[in-house]
């Protein structure tokens, strides 16, 4: 039986995460969001850092900081995950939403239409981890007097102009999701650049509870039940009944649930970060480095695979973008080879393509470049388990496929 190819089905996770987060499922060990927030100040040279347990929590700690409430408008670009929207909406406020441009960026061009007397801040999204023009929005933000926030959820250990992604803005969130450039199964952090932000963040940090017992287990539970049980079957029909069933019983947690669709929040946000769930990320952020660069490697044979050329090499590619004429059926005929490559980027300029975009405050045909695209894109893997063969099988498939039509 060939190998599975995944782009999303917990991309991350190798052996000693699988092992370690079997051991913490029956441990208590403590102390760990703190030597996290340490070791994340340390490793990229921040001032601060205050973890959650998730990319939301952390961007709804920025927006209580920042004071930002009902009749408050917060721009952001079409192209993004409704997690990234809702919490604009949880705070009051409402989301405006500008076009992209040709890198999957906001457009600074529309976003400048876009600015009212109304807008409090601006979040800039980096792209599956391709930096935007941040010091241009920066200077739009100072002079509008405007707060910038930084979207990093992809941009893990990606760099502009020799800074790391997360130092141009007022406040800056990532994300540990299980897709992400590192993985908890969720988590998140924040870092702050305007001084007087510092004291609101942490006060709402120290305010909140921690998950339940039973969420973190599932978490936990998350690279175990899909190492060793859902995707060595995944292939044969019986692996993705019985992820279905886990996800039914709630053992496993979902990336995005249902209510998001709806413009709601689950009540486990926002939470703060559990001890656990930091040790996961502590490990995998060791590797962040090896990860990156691996993800690099991939994405410059995919470029010469589809004779592009050289790689920007301030971009860390946390997933490959390919533009085609029929993404669903590529992505159903890749299917019949073990290459799973729907990770609900693609149909909807707010993804996943299930969310009602009117709960979401999006009106259609305001992005059109960002509606195009999403009926265009797919995106191929890059993550530490796919090799140059992998790649070249999905290459060569998708060849087969175009030849074939």
């Amino acid at each position: 039986m060939s190998k599975l190819i995944s782009v999303s089905l917990s991309p991350n996770t190798q052996k000693d995460d699988v092992s370690l987060a079997f051991k913490l499922i029956f441990s208590t060990r403590k102390g760990g969001t703190k030597k996290l927030e340490r070791l994340f100040r340390n490793y990229f040279g921040f001032r601060n850092a205050f973890a959650f347990n998730s990319g939301r929590s952390s961007l709804i700690a920025i927006l209580k900081a920042m004071e930002i409430k009902k009749g408050d408008e917060v721009i952001m670009q079409s192209f993004t995950c409704n997690a990234a929207v809702n919490p604009i909406r949880y705070v009051g406020a409402t989301p405006i939403f500008a076009d992209i441009d040709e890198n999957l960026n906001i457009s600074l061009d529309d976003l400048k239409k876009k600015i009212t007397p109304k807008t409090k801040a601006i979040m800039v999204q980096h792209t599956f981890g391709n930096p935007a023009r941040i010091d241009e929005i920066k200077e739009i933000c100072s002079e509008k007097k405007i707060y910038l926030i930084e979207d990093c959820a992809h941009s893990l250990g990606a760099m502009y102009k020799g800074e790391f992604c997360g130092f141009f803005g007022d406040a800056s969130f990532f994300s540990f999701g299980r897709d992400k450039v590192i993985s908890s199964v969720y988590g998140g952090m924040v870092t702050i650049n305007n001084e007087l932000l510092i004291d609101g963040v942490s006060s709402f940090q120290k305010e909140l509870k921690n998950p339940s017992v039973f969420w973190t287990i599932q978490q936990l539970l998350h690279p175990v039940l899909l190492n060793k049980i859902i995707l060595p079957l995944y292939n044969m029909k019986i692996g993705r009944m019985i992820m279905a069933l886990f996800l039914n019983l709630n053992i496993l947690s979902k990336a995005v649930t249902k209510k998001e669709g709806i413009g709601i929040l689950p009540k486990y946000f926002p939470k703060k970060m559990p001890s656990s769930l930091s040790y996961l990320a502590i490990n995998q952020l060791k590797k962040l480095e090896d990860y990156n660069n691996h993800r690099r490697e991939v994405a410059q044979y995919y470029n010469h695979l589809f004779l592009k050329g050289e790689i920007d090499s301030n971009n860390i590619y946390l997933k490959y973008p390919l533009f085609v004429d029929n993404p669903s059926e590529i992505i159903n005929k890749l299917r019949k080879h073990n290459i799973y490559i729907n990770d609900g980027w693609s149909g909807s300029p707010i993804v996943p393509p299930s969310t009602e975009l009117d709960k979401v405050c999006y009106k259609l045909g305001s992005c059109p470049k960002a509606e195009e695209i999403s009926k265009k894109i797919i995106l191929l893997p890059t993550h530490i388990n796919i090799s140059k063969k992998d790649a070249k099988k999905v290459f060569d498939c998708l060849e087969n496929i175009r030849q074939n039509r």
